[in-house]
């Protein structure tokens, strides 16, 4: 009964205008098929859900519990109509989920751009790369764009732009560094949990370097707040204070000569972000065009 719901829509008009006559007028259908609608009800049910009164129709008790859950029902049809109105007309927030240095130094300047490719809201949601691919696989998120893949089953990967991680600081550092410069810095180190730290670490541990050796300050898991709290250290410290950072989030700083650069002696520590989206909506046409927008752009 429940997957017709024409017949609830009446017992609800029925119980609204307190006769089968009015509701058959409202309905637009004759009295005697609003009848056998409601004994198609009754009879389903086992019970009388109604009883005609002088003063009109009144609810039994199973009728009272049979209005609350076909209110709860029309009112959840309802919001799933408007819900499919707006995919009809193109009204709806596509959602993409990103990592930090992504959502917050990369894609903002594009989100223009794929609001006006897709003709629709775009909202941006940050999280770490696991996060984010959770989210996906939830049905969440429309669009992923993360620092380091969470490979599964049931998503479609694509590599995108070229990242660099380098050794940053207020202070200026040598352009090519040593196992020996990396242990004269203080230091600001991400999560154990962060990409980054993980791909730093490899390195390090390449050259003989373990991060334990390091004189960490702070461990932090916002690239904003490390950048933050390098841009206004002590820029007289005999020991420079320095982190790892993607070029995309401090490429303006470093523009401007507010920060420093270095790099790690014979290594270069780079990496790509991927675009990642569900295989089922790989034909998805808002999916399509906001994928080839983004596989465009290889020079941010």
């Amino acid at each position: 009964m429940l997957k017709d719901f024409a017949k609830l829509k009446t017992f609800l008009m029925v119980i609204k205008e307190k006769s089968f006559s009015k509701a058959s007028a409202k309905l637009g259908i004759s009295q005697p098929a609003v009848t056998q609608q409601i004994k198609f009800i009754e009879d389903y049910l086992g019970t009388r859900v109604v009883d005609r009164k002088k003063n009109g129709i009144m609810l039994t008790k199973e009728g009272e519990d049979l209005y609350r859950i076909a209110v709860k029902l029309e009112k959840s049809i309802s919001s799933s109509e408007k819900e499919l109105l707006k995919i009809i007309n193109k009204e709806f927030t596509f959602i993409m989920g990103s990592s930090n240095a992504i959502g917050n130094y990369i894609l903002p300047g594009h989100l223009g751009e794929i609001k006006e490719r897709i003709d629709n809201e775009v909202y941006i949601q940050i999280g770490s790369s696991e996060d984010i691919i959770e989210q996906l696989e939830d049905k969440k998120i429309d669009l992923a764009l993360i620092e380091s893949p969470v490979f599964k089953d049931g998503i479609i990967f694509r590599e995108w732009v070229e990242d660099e991680l380098v050794i940053f600081s207020n202070q200026p550092i040598k352009k090519q560094l040593t196992a020996d410069d990396l242990l004269e810095f203080d230091w600001i180190c991400r999560n154990e949990e962060s990409h980054t730290r993980k791909l730093t670490s490899e390195v390090f541990e390449e050259i003989g370097v373990q991060c334990d050796n390091f004189r960490v300050l702070a461990v932090l898991t916002s690239p904003t707040a490390i950048k933050e709290s390098i841009l206004h250290a002590d820029k007289t410290s005999f020991r420079p204070l320095v982190s790892v950072m993607s070029r995309h989030v401090i490429q303006s700083e470093l523009k401007n000569g507010m920060l420093f650069e270095g790099r790690i002696k014979n290594f270069k520590l780079q990496r790509h972000f991927y675009i990642a989206y569900l295989k089922e909506r790989k034909h998805d046409a808002f999916v399509d065009n906001v994928v080839s927008y983004m596989l465009s752009l290889s020079n941010v």
